[in-house]
């Protein structure tokens, strides 16, 4: 299978992850749970990836005279790639910083503390399948994208009806 073909399965498994993650406490009717109550909670995880990821970068920092002062890592790396995905994480934890308090609201705190969890699960997808191979990391990148935005479509229309 091509680069294209692997990822568009990891873009059709990040879509069902998001329906998983944003339907599955709505449709097994898990307890309402308070926005101001599940938002601190729900970037718990997230957190914890970017400790992660921070700690192994400044970890190899420290330990490595050739990158210690900052300079840029080699193309390709392993330290190259945990900066992409740290940039990465970044982006998309801006991005959930301004959508998850309004799926709270709408859909209820269980929904947001999905996603925080399933976004660290796929932050770790995304980080291992970059590794493995950089289209792998197209699920990882869905998994934690998609379901962002299909909260965001279901809030407003929940918002909206």
């Amino acid at each position: 299978m091509g680069k294209r073909g692997k990822i568009v399965l990891g873009m059709a498994g990040g879509g069902l992850w998001g329906l998983l993650l944003v339907g599955g406490p709505i449709w097994m009717g898990l307890g309402y749970i308070p926005a101001q109550l599940a938002l601190p909670g729900a970037f718990v995880a997230p957190g914890i990836f970017l400790i992660a990821v921070i700690g192994f970068l400044a970890q190899r920092r420290f330990f490595d005279d050739a990158i210690i002062d900052g300079e840029p890592f080699a193309l390709g790396s392993r330290e190259e790639i945990a900066q992409r995905v740290l940039t990465n994480t970044a982006e998309q934890l801006v991005l959930a910083l301004v959508i998850w308090p309004f799926v709270a609201v709408s859909l209820g705190g269980a929904v947001v503390l999905a996603l925080g969890l399933g976004f660290a699960a796929m932050r770790v997808v995304f980080w291992l399948g970059y590794l493995a191979s950089p289209p792998l990391r197209a699920l990882g990148f869905a998994g934690t994208f998609y379901p962002t935005v299909l909260a965001a479509l279901w809030s407003l229309m929940v918002w909206l009806m």
